[in-house]
Formats: structure tokens, sequence, C-alpha cells
């Protein structure tokens, strides 16, 4: 398990061991804010998320495998496939970067589909879907299929925008999220409502 702190710079991050209830802080000299954390869930990898970067880290060796550059001004959200090898991260600049991590550590794909920030992307761990949400009070569902051919590039295709929440002193939808086995939707707006997409 892993949180965050509000001090400045890579001590904010504290990894926990529950079984040896044990805490630390393994990223002391990491430079700059950060904006979230996430474990990898195939390899023991862990993202940091900065403002302008993600950086993947090994926990077994204690080193930076690399360093994403998706190329915006400001990183909101991240979130990876479940077969581990693709990333899609969102931004408050508007932008959704797509990152096959056997490719480069440029995006693959980037879109730009929202009028408003993007708050939050979801990877459905179920169907090859996932979403994005935005201050412009839309959800994006879009078709994300990979391939299990190296030589075959991820599929991505717009399915749908959905509607329903309320602009609220600028800000709209806050997070979505896929329920684990159906095909359904939470999001979570600013206007105080959690809907549930079918």
């Amino acid at each position: 398990m892993a949180t965050l702190t509000k001090e400045e710079g890579g001590g904010s991050v504290l990894v926990h061991q529950l079984s040896k209830h044990k805490s630390q802080r393994p990223f002391r000299k990491l430079k700059g804010s950060v904006q979230g954390v996430k474990f990898h869930p195939t390899k023991p990898w862990f993202l940091i998320t900065t403002q302008r970067n993600v950086r993947i880290y090994n926990l077994v060796q204690q080193e930076l495998v690399k360093t994403l550059q998706p190329g915006v001004k400001w990183i909101s959200s991240v979130d990876v496939h479940p077969q581990g090898d693709n990333i899609i991260v969102g931004s408050y600049d508007k932008k959704l970067s797509w990152f096959d991590l056997d490719l480069s550590v440029k995006p693959y794909r980037s879109i730009r589909y929202h009028k408003q920030a993007i708050r939050q992307v979801q990877f459905s761990r179920k169907f090859p879907l996932f979403a994005t949400a935005s201050d412009d009070g839309s959800i994006q569902i879009y078709h994300g299929k990979v391939y299990d051919d190296l030589n075959q590039n991820p599929l991505i295709v717009p399915l749908k925008i959905l509607r329903g929440h309320e602009i609220r002193s600028n800000l709209g939808v806050l997070d979505c999220l896929f329920h684990p086995i159906q095909p359904w939707l939470l999001s979570s707006g600013a206007d105080g409502t959690i809907r549930l997409w079918t």
C-alpha cells in the first residue's frame, strides 16, 4: 500500500508493508511535486506521477526503469492496462496520452476531445474499455484493444460521450471507476451526485 503526504518531493511518498507493519520513504531524493502513485498490476513496478512526467521504478532492484514524457503542462491522473504494457495519462490541459511501454517513453497516441481539464482516466479490468472524466461535465468511453502480437499496435476507438453531471464552480466530473465484473461505470461530480452508467 502507498500513501502521499503534503510535503514536497519524494519524501511525501510512503510505501507500507502491511505484513511487516513497516513504512518506508524510498523516494526522498525525488524532486518536484508528486501528483499520485500507483502499483503496476503485473510487475514489481511503482509509478510516481509528478507534474510533467511519470517515473516508473522497479521496487525489487530499487532503480528507475523509465520516465514517461507525455508533453503536457500538468498531469492529473494515470492508469495501467490490466495486462501491464500500456498506460494512459490524463492532464489538466485537456489531453489524454496513451503509452505503449514496449515502444517509447513518448506517447503512442495523444487525444484531445475534452473541452476542459481531464480529472480521471480509468481502464476497465474486464472489458477492452477505458474512460476519461472531465470538468466539461462529460465522460468519454473508448474501446481500447491491446493485442498479444507485439507487431500490432493498440486499437483506440471513441465509443460514447456520457453527460449527466452539472458543472459547479467550473468543476464537472471529478472521478470515474469501472465495476470489476459488470459493464458498468460509476462517476462522481462536483454537483454532489454519484451516477451509475449501464
